[in-house]
């Protein structure tokens, strides 16, 4: 075997010196960095990821907090799909909730974003205004005040006697009580609105202004110009509304509590109802592990169609 020259020998010794040093230089910054980052990743991992495996755990059983889990398998999930009327009452509330909701929340913010997309006198006060709905908007006083304001004897009533109108119990009809509680979300378009006037801050003014040297109308820049240049926006306001919208609970549970006859049911609060007054918390796990599936296949669906319609200035439409 031929033997290794000193000189190998050292270049290879001065090498592997060097990589250990940099080895633990790599390992002591990141290290700074897993410390920064330590708090956050303990609540992640027990408050997020821990009760996430439990719940998938509990969704296979019969628990009600009094009694240890029974294992029953896939029956909770069975069960829901055929022999329980108010989860599929849940919901096809909840999706004509989001379906209606979600986008005329949209249309509002952008049409109002568009208003405010200037520097006239008093903007910055206005959008500080309609933006407060949004910070207040899940409150339990907004609720109660809705409720009051769509009740029988409520503000809107009154407005409605003063053109002769009668007007009902809104928020009890059965035919009009889910639409108080999509007015309701509706109004709280604060938070996308600012998201989308961060979106037209950024499209270039350039591009306005050969378009109004090329002759073209305002209609003309809106659809050819401003649309196309704010669709990143209007993908993440749509996938942050729509998971949110699927999650809502407080509206329904404190103006209508469901009702009446489930026509405001969301799924939220039916998971509330079968964990907190039925006990029944294994049956919740399964319909929160199906609730997860939902949206997880339908922000799928939307991050799949948006290489048809979200354009990126960088690199055309992905």
């Amino acid at each position: 075997m031929k033997e290794q020259s000193p000189l190998a020998a050292n270049a290879a010794a001065v090498s592997g010196t060097a990589r250990k040093t940099s080895l633990l230089k790599a390992l002591r910054r990141n290290a700074v960095g897993y410390s920064f980052i330590s708090p956050w990743l303990v609540g992640f991992l027990a408050f997020t990821i821990g009760p996430m495996i439990a719940s998938l755990y509990l969704s296979f059983t019969r628990y009600d907090m009094l009694s240890p889990a029974e294992w029953i398998g896939l029956s909770n999930y069975v069960n829901l799909f055929s022999d329980d009327d108010r989860f599929l009452q849940a919901l096809k509330v909840t999706f004509i909730f989001v379906f209606v909701s979600v986008p005329l929340k949209l249309l509002f913010a952008l049409f109002i974003a568009i208003l405010f997309n200037g520097s006239h006198r008093g903007v910055g006060f206005y959008r500080t205004v309609y933006y407060i709905p949004s910070i207040i908007g899940g409150s339990v006083a907004v609720a109660v005040m809705w409720k009051q304001l769509f009740g029988l004897k409520g503000a809107v009533n009154g407005i409605l006697a003063m053109f002769g109108i009668q007007g009902t119990n809104w928020v009890a009809s059965p035919d009009y009580a889910l639409s108080t509680l999509i007015l309701l979300v509706i109004w709280q378009f604060g938070s996308p609105m600012l998201i989308f006037l961060a979106g037209l801050k950024q499209i270039p003014g350039d591009l306005y202004e050969a378009a109004s040297v090329d002759g073209a109308s305002y209609f003309d820049r809106l659809f050819r110009i401003t649309l196309p240049m704010l669709t990143p926006v209007i993908f993440f306001n749509l996938v942050m509304q729509m998971i949110g919208g699927f999650m809502t609970f407080t509206q329904s549970f404190l103006v209508t509590a469901g009702g009446p006859l489930d026509k405001t049911l969301f799924y939220a609060v039916y998971l509330y109802q079968r964990a907190f007054t039925h006990f029944e918390m294994g049956y919740a796990s399964a319909m929160a592990w199906i609730l997860l599936i939902i949206v997880a296949l339908l922000t799928a669906l939307i991050f799949k169609s948006s290489s048809a319609w979200v354009y990126y200035e960088s690199g055309g439409e992905k």
